[in-house]
């Protein structure tokens, strides 16, 4: 199957498998009660070690392999860009973001997804009840897909005009799937199971194609219509003085 990647879904192979991943509704409710799935995105995003974490990943993206390979030739030294984000994925602080993108990871894939993600599995030594078995997926990968997913599911990247009064200054502490669910049901005349394997990307896309002429101003047309104004008030005023 090939992943439609503009509403959230990938594709990753090891080998001869292929692991392929959709952040429906219905994914998203594997993640727990609605409460939970807000606490999952908040462990992904807001969480100061993920912040670190997905600083370092951004930084090493924008590293040159050409200065690496002379860093190297002019100091006989390998240059280890890897070991700060290894120690923070490794550090136990980072424990909570791992496990984050674990089940999101897990809730959006159609197989069972432990050859690349790993496991729990018991603690032999006792010290912890659980020890996390890695896979084949090195975490820093794991978190930036998880994100990825959970975007696509939770909040949507669609590139449509949001209108400024449909927008909260506050956040949610919670995310219910069912009303979305339900909705897409009620505005697409679809079945409980097509409304289910919707991501909130395509719900966004197709409530934009069926409701195209909606009035209004998005924050960004706001801005500029008040912006232009008090331009110009200003200038009347500046005229006025002389």
């Amino acid at each position: 199957m090939n992943p439609l990647k503009e509403i959230g879904e990938c594709l990753i192979s090891d080998g001869d498998q292929d692991f392929f991943f959709r952040p429906s509704f219905i994914a998203m409710t594997q993640l727990g009660t609605p409460e939970e799935i807000v606490t999952t995105f908040h462990d992904l995003f807001d969480d100061s070690v993920a912040r670190k974490i997905v600083a370092e990943i951004q930084r090493l993206r924008n590293v040159s392999p050409s200065m690496r390979i002379l860093y190297t030739a002019m100091t006989g030294k390998v240059d280890d860009q890897q070991w700060l984000l290894r120690q923070l994925c490794s550090a136990m602080t980072a424990k909570r973001t791992i496990m984050a993108a674990y089940s999101v990871i897990q809730a959006c894939c159609d197989r069972d997804a432990t050859p690349l993600i790993g496991e729990l599995i018991p603690s032999k030594s006792g010290k912890w009840a659980f020890v996390y078995r890695a896979g084949k997926l090195p975490v820093a990968d794991m978190i930036t897909v998880a994100r990825s997913l959970i975007v696509h599911g939770l909040i949507g990247k669609a590139k449509v005009r949001r209108l400024q009064r449909h927008e909260s200054s506050t956040g949610s502490t919670e995310f219910s799937a069912l009303e979305y669910i339900n909705a897409a049901r009620s505005h697409f005349e679809i079945s409980r199971h097509e409304a289910e394997q919707l991501t909130m990307t395509e719900f966004q896309m197709m409530i934009a194609m069926k409701y195209p002429d909606q009035k209004g101003f998005t924050r960004e047309e706001y801005d500029k219509v008040a912006d232009d104004y008090l331009a110009k008030k200003a200038r009347r005023e500046a005229r006025a003085k002389h």
